[in-house]
C-alpha cells in the first residue's frame, strides 16, 4: 500500500513534539510491514525510510497529493479533499459548535464519545525508541512532562503535590520564568526545569523518576506522557479527566482532582510495582498496535466507507477549567 502521512510541521521532532513522533513511528513500523511510505510535512524535514514533499499551505491539497497514493493519512482538518480516500487525524480539543470531517478518527474512546464519535485509534510508541528502562534505578523525584505554559497542564498542581508530599519535582516542558502565564516566577527551588528536552535527556529522567504528575485541567485526549512514563515504569499520579481513566487502571497509577488524595498517592508510591507499569506499557501502547489498527481503518476507506456517518462535533461544551480541590 502507498501511504501518504500529511502534518503542517517538520520531522523528526527536534525536541520532545508529540504528533511528530507519533507520525514518525507510525510511519517506520507501516514501512517495516511492507508498505510505501511519502510524508508531506514542513520544509526542513529528512527522513532515513520514506520520501518527503514539502506541505504548503497556501496550494489546494488536491494539486499536492501524488496521483499513485493508495490512502492519505491527514494530522489536521482539511476542507474539500477529493483526490484520494483519506482519514483525519484529530489530535486536539476543538471548539463547540466545529464540526468536523466524516472521517475524522480520535486518540481514544472518551475523545472519539466527546464528539459523538466511536472511532478512535490510541497512540502507541516505538520501544526501539527508547533505551532499555533500568527498573533496579534508585527512583529519587517525581517528574511533569507537559507543556508548562497550558494552564490546562496544572504545572502548580504538580508543584503543590511533589511539595507537600515531600519530593523532588523535574519539570519536563516549561522554566522557572514563564511569561507567558503573565509574570510568573517559581521561587521553589526543590523543583528543577529542564525546559524542552530531547529524547535523551527525558529518557534519563524518567527512568529515575518514582511517579508522572499530571494532574490536567482539561479533558485531556491521549498523553503521551502517560505511556511514555508507564513504559520507564512510572505509576501516573493525575486527574479523572478525558483519556486517563481509559489508559490508567488501579495497577498502575491513582486518579483523583483532590490534591491531597495525589499527595497521599505519592507519599505512598511504593505500593506500585514499577515493572508491572513498564509491562503494561508495551501491552497495550506500542506502535505495533497502533500500526494495525490504522491498516485497518486505511482498508475502510479505500473500499468506499465513511467512517462516521454523520460529522463529528462536541456533544457539550466544557468548562475551561475543570475542578481541582486544592
Amino acid at each position: 500500500m502507498k501511504i501518504l502521512i500529511v502534518n503542517n510541521t517538520q520531522i523528526p521532532a527536534a525536541k520532545y513534539g508529540g504528533t511528530e513522533r507519533v507520525i514518525w513511528w507510525l510511519g517506520n513500523e507501516l514501512n517495516r510491514l511492507g508498505h510505501e511510505i511519502t510524508y508531506l510535512v514542513a520544509a526542513g524535514s529528512s527522513c532515513p525510510f520514506a520520501k518527503v514533499l514539502v506541505y504548503d499551505p497556501l496550494v489546494d491539497m488536491n494539486q499536492q497529493v501524488p496521483d499513485d497514493i493508495d490512502v492519505v493519512h491527514f494530522h489536521f482538518q482539511v476542507s474539500n479533499f477529493t483526490k484520494k480516500p483519506y482519514i483525519v487525524n484529530v489530535h486536539n480539543n476543538p471548539g463547540f459548535g466545529h464540526q468536523l470531517d466524516k472521517n475524522s478518527v480520535f486518540v481514544s474512546a472518551d475523545h472519539a464519545a466527546r464528539h459523538g464519535s466511536k472511532v478512535f485509534v490510541h497512540h502507541g510508541l516505538d520501544p526501539d525508541d527508547y533505551p532499555r528502562p533500568n527498573s533496579q534505578s534508585k527512583r529519587t523525584h517525581a517528574h511533569f512532562l507537559a507543556k508548562a505554559a497550558w494552564r490546562v497542564k496544572n504545572v502548580q498542581g504538580a508543584i503543590d503535590v511533589a511539595t507537600q508530599s515531600g519530593n523532588k519535582l523535574i519539570v519536563l516542558g516549561g522554566s522557572r520564568l514563564n511569561l507567558k502565564m503573565g509574570l510568573r516566577f517559581t521561587p521553589n527551588l526543590n523543583v528543577k526545569f529542564k525546559g524542552m528536552v530531547d529524547n535523551e535527556q527525558k529518557s534519563a529522567v524518567l527512568n529515575t523518576s518514582k511517579a508522572l504528575l499530571f494532574p490536567v485541567l482539561w479533558h485531556e485526549p491521549f498523553g503521551l506522557a502517560i505511556i511514555e512514563s508507564l513504559y520507564f515504569g512510572c505509576p501516573v499520579l493525575g486527574t479523572p479527566y478525558g483519556s486517563l481513566p481509559e489508559l490508567v487502571n488501579q495497577e498502575v497509577g491513582l486518579l483523583s482532582n483532590s490534591r491531597q488524595e495525589l499527595v497521599e498517592g505519592l507519599k505512598n508510591i511504593g505500593a506500585f510495582n514499577n515493572r508491572l507499569c513498564h509491562d503494561y506499557a508495551v501491552e497495550n501502547f506500542t506502535v505495533k498496535l497502533m500500526a494495525q489498527k490504522y491498516l485497518e481503518l486505511y482498508q475502510q476507506v479505500i473500499n468506499g466507507e465513511t467512517l462516521n456517518d454523520n460529522a463529528p462535533a462536541l456533544v457539550e461544551a466544557s468548562p475551561k477549567y475543570l475542578a481541582w480541590n486544592k
